[in-house]
């Protein structure tokens, strides 16, 4: 299997935990201490957003937007607030959706590609394959908290 389609597998692996933990979530139970699964995935949808962009812009030659310039958490804030009138469902859809959106885009990088530098959404320099390992261990990171918030609900809530 080449690398680019181990990254496809792995991003896919990583929303499957995701997914699979949905359909048996208290949508009201807080993951973190200000955000409930809707919070969450509009998080994941946003970092989703910006890597599409700054790989968007790599393969049309353009200059990349650094939605998260000013830093993580005011992009993860933005990212939220963006999406908070949706509702549950609506952000579950884009939540999919994004994702739907981005595993094309890989496919229009050639696999020698992958170890070029670009600009990362918050601003520095990093390779393709960079930036996906870091999206990819960032769900698999959610997946586990959301799990072990499912598992124990009466502990103590980690920040995010």
């Amino acid at each position: 299997m080449s690398t680019k389609m181990q990254f496809i597998k792995r991003l896919t692996q990583a929303r499957n935990e995701v997914r699979a933990l949905l359909p048996g979530i208290d949508i009201h139970m807080k993951i973190y201490p200000a955000w409930t699964i809707k919070e969450v995935l509009a998080h994941l949808a946003g970092w989703d957003d910006a890597t599409i962009l700054a790989l968007k812009a790599y393969i049309t030659g353009e200059i990349p937007p650094t939605p998260a310039d000013r830093g993580i958490d005011p992009y993860n804030a933005q990212t939220v607030a963006e999406r908070s009138s949706l509702n549950y469902d609506q952000i579950v859809r884009e939540w999919e959706l994004v994702r739907e959106q981005l595993i094309p885009i890989l496919h229009q990088i050639d696999e020698e590609k992958l170890g070029v530098v670009i600009v990362s959404p918050w601003g520095d320099t990093i390779t393709i394959e960079g930036l996906l390992n870091i999206m990819i261990r960032h769900e698999e990171e959610h997946a586990k908290v959301i799990r072990e918030r499912m598992a124990n609900p009466d502990r103590p809530l980690q920040a995010h």
